[in-house]
């Protein structure tokens, strides 16, 4: 029999702030204003996303371990998603299947912000 079976197991984890410490609300802050880049992208050209996409990528790796990097991942994978499917839109407008794929994008992109805007203010994970 080993000598060190009574021993409790040591296991090595990050100890995360209480969700309602300053950290925590300094995160969802600075999600939020992420969260709002990307929506005043839609109004401005997409100038106010390319910064939001910049303060995501900043702050994902910092945020790790919490739900905010989560957020951080879902905005990042919105920008990509949503740019690349825009340039097969528009290069697809002239055979008017083009404009089905961008009206179908802008949905998206949408429904994307909103739910993780929600899912944030709730507190929870962006799915």
């Amino acid at each position: 029999m080993n000598q060190n079976s009574n021993r409790p197991e040591i296991i090595d984890v990050e100890v995360l702030e209480p969700a309602n410490s300053e950290a925590a609300r300094s995160m969802k802050t600075y999600s939020m204003i992420v969260y709002g880049m990307f929506a005043l992208g839609l109004f401005l050209g997409g100038l106010p996303s390319i910064i939001g996409l910049i303060m995501a990528y900043v702050k994902r790796r910092s945020f790790a371990g919490t739900i905010y990097e989560e957020h951080m991942g879902l905005l990042i994978r919105t920008f990509w998603y949503s740019l690349l499917l825009s340039i097969l839109g528009a290069m697809t407008v002239w055979m008017y299947v083009g404009s089905v794929i961008l009206f179908g994008v802008a949905v998206w992109y949408i429904y994307r912000l909103v739910r993780g805007f929600a899912r944030l203010s709730d507190g929870k994970g962006a799915w």
